[in-house]
């Protein structure tokens, strides 16, 4: 028996979707058994014994089929090690917007009450924030002016070395949690 975990995303231009891919890989490649999935694919977590959930954030806030799957499994969640993802135009370590316009925009940023629900309904092991990519055509345009105006940049801004440095610190906590597991289910003789 090995223990099974879902990277589950939700996306609107891929963005997300390729964090997710990253993450499934690196967890693969150390050993985790990881499958990736889209939250409004996944109808029952039972076959999983753990998450990482990730979003695109519009608006300030996870895309609606994100919200509304951990809304909705948040009781099953919290049984479970589970961490979370955001992809938007600023990430923990890396932006869309030049260094000093980051800078002063985390300085800024208070953690959303959309995540601090998550935290105080699911206990997830941590939450990061990840840049993502994002093309001219992906925003409205005053969305476009107000990117402009701000310094914003168009492109691909996913920091893949710090996105598997967090899956390997992922699968470190996970490798011993699953050998543990496995040495449960011998001694009851499953």
């Amino acid at each position: 028996m090995t223990m099974v975990v879902l990277v589950g995303y939700a996306t609107e231009h891929g963005s997300t979707w390729g964090v997710a891919m990253r993450i499934r890989d690196r967890l693969q490649q150390r050993g985790v058994v990881a499958d990736i999935r889209s939250m409004s694919e996944v109808q029952d977590l039972g076959r999983y014994d753990a998450a990482v959930l990730g979003s695109a954030v519009h608006d300030g806030k996870w895309l609606p089929p994100a919200r509304q799957f951990a809304d909705r499994n948040a009781a099953v969640l919290r049984e479970r090690p589970v961490w979370m993802f955001s992809v938007s135009t600023l990430g923990d370590e890396e932006s869309m917007f030049l260094p000093q316009v980051a800078r002063r925009l985390r300085a800024l940023r208070k953690e959303t009450p959309e995540i601090a629900g998550f935290r105080a309904a699911i206990a997830p092991r941590e939450h990061r924030n990840f840049a993502g990519a994002i093309a001219r055509s992906d925003w409205p345009a005053s969305g476009r002016a107000v990117f402009r105006a701000m310094g914003g940049r168009y492109g691909d801004f996913r920091n893949w070395a710090g996105i598997e440095a967090w899956a390997d610190r992922i699968a470190a906590q996970l490798l011993p949690a699953a050998v543990a597991q496995d040495l449960s289910r011998l001694r009851l003789g499953r």
